[in-house]
């Protein structure tokens, strides 16, 4: 009799396992460990249930934090060496807007040709590696930094801002000018809408800076005690400044030195 309660006893507990079912992320660990099918275990839910594991214990998320920050920050430096076009260059771009928040008015025209000038670098080592599936990217995002860089330097007064610093910005206005040339060299068609802007925004700097420069001529003679010889030559000096006859100032000024 005994013998029977317990072989039924055990019938019961036998049918009650039956109802339990294990743990769906133990079961496909366990298949994958069996099978050798680690790349189909590594599914979404998989990923969250071990990152619940780490941070159930802190000394674990610690550990977790720092293999993201670690992760980010190799992610971040491998798309600043990318190219228009490649998989990592949307994180470049928005490494790039994130730092220009912090710019002031002052520096965005410093800022801006900076960026031209690095955009002009990756249009010439697509052109150079002959990287035709990024040559159309690369060129569009030039012709959009030169355009920011040609708004930028149109809002200059170079006769309140410091002259040394405009030269600056209108000789590396220059440069980028000269680079697009050999670019197009190696046989890159570049529109020229943004170029002209450009062009055009460092020539009345250029020009700025120039009448400025006679102006402080002219001022520093007229302070000056002068022959009757010189008298006349200043008078001429200040007519023709009027008359916006700029090199013919300076020619006249450096003749009679």
């Amino acid at each position: 009799m005994t013998d029977i309660i317990t072989e039924k006893k055990l019938i019961g507990k036998l049918r009650e396992l039956r109802q339990i079912k294990p743990n769906k992320d133990w079961v496909l660990l366990t298949k994958s460990q069996i099978l050798g099918q680690e790349e189909k275990y590594r599914s979404p839910i998989s990923i969250i249930s071990v990152l619940r594991v780490f941070f159930a214990k802190p000394g674990y998320a610690g550990l977790v934090i720092i293999f993201i920050l670690v992760s980010l920050f190799g992610t971040f430096t491998l798309a600043q060496n990318s190219l228009p076009g490649q998989l990592l260059y949307p994180i470049k771009k928005i490494s790039e807007k994130t730092q220009a928040v912090f710019v002031s008015e002052i520096d965005k025209p410093k800022t801006s040709l900076e960026l031209a000038s690095k955009r002009l670098e990756e249009l010439t080592k697509v052109a150079e590696t002959n990287r035709v599936q990024n040559l159309a990217p690369a060129i569009n995002e030039f012709q959009a930094s030169v355009s920011e860089a040609a708004k930028n330097l149109s809002k200059i007064d170079a006769t309140s801002s410091d002259p040394a610093v405009v030269k600056r910005f209108v000789d590396q206005a220059k440069k980028i000018g000269e680079k697009v040339e050999e670019v197009k060299s190696l046989g890159v068609v570049i529109g020229e809408e943004g170029l002209e802007k450009l062009e055009k925004a460092s020539s009345k700097l250029e020009l700025e800076l120039l009448v400025l420069s006679l102006e402080n001529m002219i001022s520093d003679l007229e302070n000056r005690t002068l022959t009757e010889k010189q008298e006349k030559i200043l008078s001429q000096m200040k007519e023709l400044l009027e008359e916006e006859k700029y090199s013919e100032v300076l020619e006249l000024f450096l003749v009679n030195q």
